[in-house]
């Protein structure tokens, strides 16, 4: 008898590459009350700021940062994501690198920025990088949109995914937004602060958000199809018209570099 093992966490990481273009045009993006609270734990404006976006991916948090006035260089790893965010955003600098070993000068940054990306970093190696590249007085700023789990829809969708990928995804959040796991040092303090938000999208835009996500990427396409047709289904029954309302939770860790 064989044991099917879960994906590496490598894998995971490089299975957005060939879905780059699905996950540009079906993430959710990031409300302005978001950016707004990073600059009120930061104590400075984002307009005029040196920012480095770290796990840039295919430029959805760096397009906003841009548009807040901020000078930003992007940092991704994949090749494929990269290539989308160039075909995107071909105005704003990206360099290829990881939040463990930055290709930034030290002390050249304002605030570094992880959207949805700081899971991928090895903390022990990342929090040095970070405080190495900001300035002092700059900000490292880690942020991931979430389900709002006091939702009862989105608590039953969250059920019948956990039990399609063999997780429990309510704990996996819960314990996601613990800062001593961002940072198990605790070298860096963060502030943390949650802020609430929605989207309405239509149900196909819905599915392919959820089959965006690296534990959907690389389960075989058979499989998945079935869930994402079957989930259609569900949806369907509480969102007749066919447009879902995501409500989501976006958590924020902050810290100062003294």
């Amino acid at each position: 008898m064989t044991t099917t093992q879960p994906p590496s966490h490598a894998a995971r990481a490089h299975s957005f590459n060939a879905a780059a273009a699905q996950y540009a045009a079906n993430r959710p993006s990031y409300p302005p009350a978001l950016f707004d609270t990073v600059e009120e734990l930061a104590g400075r404006s984002l307009s005029g700021a040196r920012v480095v976006d770290v796990g840039a991916g295919t430029g959805i948090a760096t397009a906003l940062l841009h548009g807040r006035g901020a000078d930003v260089l992007a940092v991704e790893p994949g090749a494929g994501m990269a290539a989308e965010f160039r075909r995107a955003l071909p105005h704003i600098p990206i360099v290829r690198g990881n939040g463990n070993a930055l290709p930034v000068a030290g002390a050249h940054a304002d605030f570094v920025t992880y959207a949805q990306a700081w899971h991928w970093t090895d903390p022990a190696r990342a929090v040095p990088e970070a405080l190495r590249v900001l300035r002092p007085g700059g900000s490292l700023a880690l942020w991931w949109n979430g389900d709002a789990l006091d939702v009862p829809w989105l608590v039953e969708a969250a059920g019948r995914i956990g039990r399609f990928l063999g997780t429990d995804i309510v704990a996996q959040q819960r314990d996601g937004t613990r800062p001593e796991l961002a940072d198990p040092s605790g070298r860096l303090g963060f502030s943390r602060r949650v802020v609430r938000w929605s989207r309405r999208v239509p149900v196909d835009t819905h599915l392919a958000n959820i089959g965006s996500h690296s534990a959907f990427l690389l389960t075989p396409e058979d499989s998945r199809n079935a869930f994402l047709q079957a989930e259609r289904g569900h949806l369907l029954e509480v969102f007749p018209d066919g447009v879902v309302e995501e409500v989501y939770d976006v958590l924020l860790l902050l810290a100062t570099k003294s």
